[in-house]
């Protein structure tokens, strides 16, 4: 009989610390397979195999492409290249960043559904943004389950509350408790959920893409990312933000500049003087472009039909 051991888990920022709490509660005899995607720098460094095995009973590796599934292991996305599953073994593929990561929680949840169906049980933990929610969505229509965890008490709720709100969680639950829930769903019986529908496969197949694939992908964004609507409003907020600040950081310098070279005018160093005013435009003629831009983009959101027919940044 097909039992729930395939136990998905995804994380991100103050993920390294939930994840050695949820380690150290782990049995030793735990007969399931846990595979973990954690947001990682692309080009940076991941220790997390060797933090979890200094803390629980099971082994924890960085995932191989092509190795094996073994019951009781712990197996880590490695930095820049996202965790599929395939039948009874694993692949890592440098697909396209996924919501802005690679590794991403939805790539590999995704496949999981795809291969597992209602074997997986998922978990998404403490994060920023959205990751997880849409690979959760098709882990349950797979007929799988899931927890989150407590929003409340995540250092960074987001990607749980993500979870919760559009995803129909099957359990929210405080850390502490983490690993009774799922000792209690993967003893529940497995059934052919009624409402349990097939997925295409593009979801799985989707971070494995080549970029040529992508281009035929009307859909998905095309320099090599996939956002989801949520991810993308949340981006925009954040890139209107970061544009702001980057604006003010320029005018500060750009008066800062001009305050220095009032001080040498002043003290009869002319050619210092020139130099800082020099400066002083420069830096506010890099500004001009942001500025610019953040005035149309306000006058949009004011004026929604007045962009209809006005210029677009990208085709």
């Amino acid at each position: 009989m097909a039992t729930r051991d395939i136990i998905v888990v995804g994380a991100s920022a103050g993920g390294i610390s939930a994840l050695q709490q949820f380690a150290l509660q782990l049995p030793a005899k735990f007969v399931g397979s846990i595979f973990i995607t954690v947001h990682f720098p692309e080009q940076g460094t991941s220790t997390l195999p060797r933090i979890l095995n200094r803390r629980g009973a099971l082994s924890a590796v960085h995932a191989t492409d092509g190795e094996s599934i073994v019951p009781g292991r712990i197996y880590v996305a490695p930095p820049d290249f996202h965790l599929l599953l395939s039948r009874n073994r694993i692949r890592l593929v440098r697909g396209p960043n996924e919501t802005g990561n690679r590794p991403a929680v939805d790539s590999m949840f995704r496949s999981a559904a795809l291969t597992y169906g209602p074997r997986v049980i998922a978990i998404v933990l403490t994060g920023n943004l959205n990751d997880g929610t849409a690979g959760v969505r098709a882990i349950k229509r797979r007929g799988g389950l899931a927890i989150a965890q407590d929003p409340t008490e995540a250092l960074f709720p987001s990607m749980p509350r993500n979870a919760i709100e559009h995803a129909s969680v099957d359990r929210v639950v405080p850390l502490r408790e983490l690993h009774k829930t799922l000792a209690e769903l993967m003893e529940e019986p497995i059934v052919n959920a009624p409402d349990a529908v097939p997925l295409d496969e593009s979801e799985g197949a989707f971070a494995a893409a080549s970029m040529e694939a992508m281009a035929n992908e009307p859909e998905r964004c095309r320099v090599g990312h996939a956002w989801s609507a949520e991810a993308v409003l949340a981006q925009s907020d954040t890139f209107d933000e970061a544009l702001w600040t980057s604006l003010r950081v320029l005018e500060e310098s750009a008066s800062l500049s001009r305050r220095i070279a009032d001080r040498y005018r002043h003290r009869g160093a002319r050619q210092l003087a020139e130099r800082f005013e020099a400066q002083a435009r420069s830096i506010e003629a890099k500004g001009e472009p942001i500025r610019s831009f953040l005035m149309a983009h306000r006058h949009l959101q004011m004026n929604p039909d007045a962009g209809a027919d006005g210029p677009r940044l990208m085709e």
